[in-house]
């Protein structure tokens, strides 16, 4: 096809416990049966608690199954667990291989590629990124192979954790080093993908809508689809706002748009919580 047309949604963290973000999913639902893309792709922690409930996860599964389009897949920290970084603490919970194999068997592969509209579009697992699990390896190895086979076409990235703040080389610190692919493979990544036209980096996991260019490359944070994160805990950096993002490739150029489906709310993570008893 000479054009292709695809949905981003993120951060739905769907649990049959949360009926506000059933709803905002469930809003979102009837935005893309409006629209029909050729595809969704729901960029992470697709359940709200993956490691710690596998019906959610099902349940997450489920309320996808409903679309009325393809969707692909890629895991969240909520969804198998956290990357390990030099700075921060010890992630809540790690991601762990049993975590990662429990998302492929119910949900669906945590990395893939594909060609449409011209150019190569490559999702990645950013939670395995520094883990030291032998997923790590084997996924970078399937990545040169990957990048080998792009023949000049354009490159679209999805994975759940943006590269970078503003820079590739911007300083981890621990208040903000599990928001970001952590280094050492964040600079790994970069190298291998600088030898390819890579024009778009589209992640989630921040909660917050933002869309910048970096030298060539375009970088979209797709907002949540399920709810904001208030300034109480969480820096504000771009637009919090809950959403998702619309997409149409041809061979060589990219058209972006941010959108608010009808109906959707911002609900704010102190509901959330207050539903949950208080945990955080």
């Amino acid at each position: 096809m000479s054009e292709f047309h695809l949905t981003q949604i993120s951060d739905t963290h769907l649990g049959r416990r949360f009926p506000g973000l059933i709803a905002n999913f469930q809003a979102i639902s009837e935005h893309i049966d409006g629209n029909r893309p050729d595809l969704v792709i729901n960029t992470g922690d697709v359940a709200f608690d993956g490691p710690t409930s596998r019906d959610e996860v099902v349940f997450a599964k489920d309320l996808h199954d409903a679309l009325p389009v393809a969707c692909r897949y890629l895991p969240g920290n909520h969804d198998i667990g956290d990357n390990p970084t030099a700075v921060g603490p010890a992630p809540r919970p790690p991601v762990t291989e049993a975590h990662r194999r429990q998302f492929c068997d119910l949900i669906g592969e945590d990395h893939w590629s594909f060609e449409a509209g011209g150019w190569r579009f490559i999702g990645l697992n950013s939670l395995v990124m520094n883990s030291g699990l032998a997923f790590e390896a084997e996924q970078f190895d399937w990545l040169a192979s990957e990048i080998a086979r792009t023949n000049g076409r354009p490159v679209a990235l999805f994975l759940h954790k943006p590269l970078f703040l503003n820079l590739p080389d911007d300083a981890e610190t621990p208040e903000t080093a599990i928001r970001y692919v952590p280094q050492p493979a964040r600079a790994r990544l970069i190298e291998m993908f600088g030898a390819i036209d890579l024009r778009l980096v589209a992640s989630g996991h921040v909660h917050q809508r933002r869309d910048f260019t970096w030298r060539h490359t375009r970088h979209v944070w797709a907002p949540s689809a399920g709810f904001i994160i208030n300034d109480q805990r969480q820096d504000r950096i771009a637009i919090k706002q809950v959403g998702l993002v619309e997409y149409r490739f041809r061979p060589d150029s990219l058209e972006v748009r941010h959108v608010r489906a009808a109906g959707q709310v911002d609900v704010d993570i102190e509901e959330l919580l207050a539903q949950m008893g208080g945990e955080h």
